[in-house]
């Protein structure tokens, strides 16, 4: 049985007794696949990506990452090095000073040494169209470059795969048409959450519905 690179079956989840978000649910993100996730508010799509990055753990399922069933906090440390999640808002994902910081800060975590960590940075901001910078205050970065330096903190790391959790909120056209041509030309595999119907249509090769609790194919 091929789990793929992201599995989880008959997973179960609630913030609040008797009233699941996630219930028996089953999904598969398979190598090479780039998926999209659309489902109405208060579906349970980013409670799903927080089970697959360990932050909060199923009541009931299995959750297996790159081969792995993954229970404890030491198997979801080794799935956080090999899986970039770019969150929605990215002041929650951006604290340091500067960009350079903020990219350093993932590939530094991970012990590469500070010269290798600098030409992981530079790599980075390279493939989202951000060479030069480095310097930049991130503070006084625009929507559009916070979410593109949010991206590169992820690619840094050299992830697996990528998890995107409404990458074009709050973008402009121009912004988003940026993004989806740097997903598209990634080689990564991915799961995005989005509302954005264009977006989906120019990034994915599948997209799901999170409805009641499960997952459906929706194309």
């Amino acid at each position: 049985m091929d789990d793929g690179l992201i599995s989880l079956s008959g997973v179960w989840f609630a913030y609040e007794p008797g009233r699941p978000v996630l219930q028996g649910l089953d999904f598969t993100l398979r190598n090479g696949e780039r998926a999209g996730l659309i489902g109405p508010n208060g579906s349970g799509k980013t409670t799903l990506l927080h089970l697959i990055m360990g932050l909060i753990r199923p009541s009931a399922g299995r959750v297996s990452i790159m081969g792995k069933e993954r229970r404890t906090e030491a198997d979801f440390r080794e799935v956080r090095a090999g899986l970039g999640f770019v969150f929605q808002d990215p002041d929650d994902q951006l604290f340091c000073p500067t960009v350079a910081e903020d990219v350093a800060f993932g590939p530094l975590n991970l012990g590469l040494t500070h010269a290798q960590a600098h030409e992981a940075t530079h790599r980075a901001l390279e493939a989202v169209g951000l060479a030069g910078f480095e310097g930049r205050l991130t503070y006084k970065l625009s929507a559009g470059e916070k979410k593109l330096v949010s991206l590169a903190t992820v690619l840094a790391m050299s992830p697996k795969v990528l998890l995107l959790d409404e990458p074009t909120a709050g973008l402009d056209d121009k912004a988003a048409g940026r993004l989806a041509a740097i997903l598209s030309s990634s080689g990564l595999p991915y799961l995005v959450i989005s509302h954005d119907h264009d977006f989906l249509a120019r990034t994915t090769n599948h997209v799901y519905r999170l409805e009641q609790g499960r997952i459906s194919a929706n194309d």
